[in-house]
């Protein structure tokens, strides 16, 4: 047992607190996830709104989270501990509000209503969602890590544990829903198709919001915040505080790197949307690709990321995994493989090149946060991990807003997956986009991560030298 600053003997760092840690990202990525991948995708079949129009919006919608995103990290910052930590309680209070949120997006009834509504609907349920009740609940629990524990090999390994419950997220929506959301109609030529089904998905999103409940209190039950956090007392200067955030190149090279992570990863599994069911006309495949990179993530990743890690460091295993994940679909564009299967060979070797930075992408904001306080004097892990969710929020975003503006600049709307015979030229182009996307996107995560990002294995050895001797230990 170890004892906390307040004199509370608290039960040492261990399997516990993983599993547990694991539980809400496996809760986050219920609603997370979902919107990646089908809300676009819902927008444009089901409610019959421009892919290019639903882009922008949730484009435009990121710009609110500028300020809640940096409003939710000082409030947790500038929060009492209370007896059950001081991030733990947030899971507690807001793992409701942000499951009917994410409820509320998908609700097919209202595909007959007026375009005007419809594109209202879709704003205000999006902001509430993402920029209000995911925000109250996912800078807490990104913030919790530095409080579970200060040991760099526990916290890296709370980062792979988080990366297994995304992966296990993933494994549910993406494997689960395409198999579950699809019907199959038939073509004004005769042939048979799949399109998604609005009065599913709204099922669906029903399902997945009780099931991030569940895996948010399992979250608060299992986890113990041992580091004492002080409250931020200190008088809030933004002009500071913002010169110190843009000013720090650590932040701002995991930012680039996170973003365009994102792009890549988020753009991958958007695409995977619309060319299983429509360009391959197997939704299945869509299901044995999601599966597929969901194993690799939980048999190779999972497992090797922190010794890899430990052995080479985390910055260059992210820019060779990145590098790596690019060449293979460069390699896939110029095969062009007409065999679905195929295409998901290529999709799960790419998966496991991001897979390594993305599993150990939540060590590396602690070695930002550690950073920070080496410099500056000052630990501000809400203010820090708000700025950066903010960005991966700006990330999804301009994924969707990518993929859906590129998706009309080739000609795609609502009919296409109705008789997708009658559109090669928009089928050849969704299958270019869905290889030129990742690749870009990966290749420019490594080149960030060699020219921005600073923090190689031997500094970041340095930092915890430096924080080590200053707790005294």
């Amino acid at each position: 047992m170890s004892k906390s600053d307040t004199g509370r003997r608290l039960p040492p760092f261990g399997m516990k607190d993983k599993v547990g840690y694991m539980f809400g990202d496996f809760g986050n990525d219920f609603t997370f996830i979902l919107s990646s991948s089908f809300m676009l995708l819902f927008y444009t079949n089901v409610m019959g709104i421009d892919p290019g129009v639903v882009g922008v919006l949730m484009m435009a919608a990121r710009f609110v989270d500028a300020f809640t995103d940096v409003t939710m990290g000082q409030i947790v910052d500038r929060s009492k501990p209370t007896k059950d930590g001081k991030f733990r309680p947030w899971i507690k209070r807001m793992c409701g509000p942000v499951a009917i949120a994410s409820f509320l997006i998908y609700q097919s009834e209202f595909a007959g209503m007026p375009m005007a509504f419809k594109i209202v609907w879709m704003v205000v349920t999006y902001i509430l969602w993402g920029s209000i009740f995911y925000t109250s609940i996912n800078i807490p629990y990104g913030s919790m890590a530095s409080a579970i524990s200060a040991d760099p090999g526990d916290r890296a390994e709370l980062s792979t544990w988080r990366t297994i419950g995304a992966t296990l997220a993933g494994m549910c929506i993406g494997v689960g829903t395409p198999l579950v959301a699809y019907v199959t109609v038939t073509t004004a030529s005769g042939d048979e198709t799949s399109v998604l089904s609005g009065p599913r998905m709204t099922i669906i999103a029903a399902v997945f919001g009780v099931c991030a409940i569940i895996c948010y209190l399992l979250c608060f039950k299992l986890t113990t915040e041992r580091v004492e956090v002080p409250q931020n007392n200190t008088k809030l200067d933004i002009g500071a505080m913002l010169k110190s955030l843009v000013t720090n190149r650590a932040l701002l090279g995991i930012i680039a790197a996170a973003i365009l992570l994102l792009l890549g990863m988020l753009g991958m599994q958007g695409m995977a949307s619309y060319i299983f069911p429509t360009y391959y006309r197997l939704p299945a495949a869509q299901s044995a690709a999601s599966l597929a990179g969901s194993v690799a993530m939980l048999a190779i990743c999972a497992p090797f990321a922190a010794k890899l890690a430990k052995k080479f460091g985390k910055k260059e295993l992210s820019i060779v995994s990145c590098a790596f994940g690019a060449v293979v679909y460069v390699v896939c564009l110029i095969v062009r493989p007409a065999n679905a299967y195929v295409y998901v060979a290529f999709y799960t070797l790419a998966y496991i090149g991001l897979g390594f930075f993305n599993t150990v992408i939540w060590a590396m904001i602690t070695d930002v946060i550690d950073d920070a306080e080496v410099k500056n004097g000052v630990r501000e892990d809400g203010t820090i991990y708000s700025v950066y969710s903010f960005a991966r929020k700006v990330g999804q975003a301009l994924s969707s807003g990518m993929v859906g503006g590129l998706l009309s600049m080739i000609g795609y709307n609502e009919n296409v997956p109705k008789d997708p015979s009658a559109y090669p030229e928009v089928l050849s182009g969704m299958f270019n986009l869905s290889c030129i996307i990742p690749a870009v996107g990966l290749a420019l995560v490594a080149v960030a991560l060699i020219f921005i990002y600073p923090l190689d294995k031997k500094t970041v050895e340095a930092n915890n030298a430096v924080l080590a001797k200053k707790q005294g230990k």
